[in-house]
């Protein structure tokens, strides 16, 4: 017989679908219909012992090098929060934030948090307009950052 999951210590995977953004102080709690790019890599470096008998190299971990994330979301009437973020940078006026994007359980509780430290937006684009389209307006945007930190609800 399947195993349910109704009995104590029974674990299953998280759902990726309930979540929300917190953009820094104004922006709590956004509703983002995607949110993507969450990586991080190691920079390899390689190299060869002088003494090395064997005709290879060794491979070391090098610099951390965190992807950008890219957000979309619905375009709602006067909101121009992410602009204004942008128009912030190109004034020179960078003003970095620390994102925290929350996965949540069934009743609304964080179950894992990724944190996005000294982030900012680096692209924007809007929407796509179709006379003939009947689709949700959407705008993307997309955030470098210099660290990831993914921790766990409590």
């Amino acid at each position: 017989m399947a195993e349910d999951g109704s009995k104590e210590g029974a674990t299953w995977p998280m759902p990726k679908f309930r979540f929300e953004v917190d953009l820094g102080t104004e922006l709590k709690g956004v509703a983002f219909q995607e949110v993507s790019g969450m990586d991080v890599e190691n920079q390899i470096i390689e190299y060869r012992k002088s003494n090395s008998p064997l005709f290879s190299t060794v491979k070391m971990p090098g610099l951390t090098k965190y992807g950008n994330v890219t957000m979309k979301r619905g375009v709602f009437v006067n909101d121009n929060t992410f602009w204004n973020w942008h128009k912030e940078v190109t004034m020179n006026l960078i003003k970095r934030r620390t994102v925290l994007i929350k996965l949540l359980d069934e009743s609304g509780k964080v179950t894992m948090q990724w944190q996005l430290d000294n982030a900012w937006p680096t692209k924007i684009t809007s929407t796509d307009l179709k006379s003939d389209g009947n689709e949700v307006a959407v705008d993307t945007i997309e955030i470098a950052h210099e660290k990831l930190t993914i921790t766990n609800g409590k």
